[in-house]
């Protein structure tokens, strides 16, 4: 082979990251969330069991470029958290607990906010999330993978998320914060799990 094919290659071999990390040129467009059909649903653990239920969105959107998800923002009413697992005066009572002081202190703190500050594009429908999540005054980072599929104008978006509450100072039941405390114990550890619908 000639040195001439060689110099080819080898331009061709360092044009390629160049290539993937350009930024988009298009228009950015914003697609707002279905409040109706999109969910937070949560489900958090404790020593001698779970509990789960659902949060209502009171806004959110996702940004795209070139076909491709580039950030989002999203505002949950905390003050509808709702548990699913249990009915009557004990679902009440829990889901009381849960927006007090001790949990989310809804009353104070009646939003929380996700914010995307990074995505970076998997292939295959699937992006990998940086984000702030802002409760109860306290900002912390999140990473998370998410899968977003566009049908016709629509585009649907799932994810899964593990949250620290430990980090945002909800404090009632955490060992982080009170030791060892047995089988009363409620790990600091929730799921949160994310299903949107969205257009334009």
């Amino acid at each position: 082979m000639n040195n001439s094919f060689f110099r080819t290659l080898i331009f061709a071999l360092l044009m390629v990251p160049a290539v993937s990390m350009t930024a988009g040129t298009g228009p950015i467009e914003t697609y707002k969330v279905n409040l109706a059909s999109s969910k937070f649903a949560w489900r958090g653990y404790k020593v001698t069991g779970q509990h789960h239920g659902v949060i209502s969105l009171t806004s959110g959107s996702l940004q795209f470029q070139d076909g491709k998800l580039t950030g989002g923002q999203f505002v949950a009413d905390m003050t509808t958290i709702d548990v699913l697992d249990m009915t009557g005066e004990y679902g009440d009572k829990l889901e009381g607990h849960l927006k007090s002081d001790d949990f989310f202190g809804a009353a104070n703190y009646p939003n929380a906010t996700l914010t995307f500050t990074k995505v970076t594009f998997l292939g295959d429908n699937e992006y990998d999330i940086s984000a702030d999540l802002k409760i109860k005054g306290n900002t912390g980072k999140l990473q998370f993978k998410a899968t977003v599929i566009q049908a016709g104008n629509q585009i649907l978006a799932d994810a899964a998320v593990k949250i620290d509450r430990s980090k945002y100072d909800v404090r009632y039941g955490s060992s982080t914060f009170f030791g060892d405390m047995g089988d009363k114990a409620i790990y600091d550890e929730f799921d949160l799990t994310i299903s949107l619908v969205a257009g334009k």
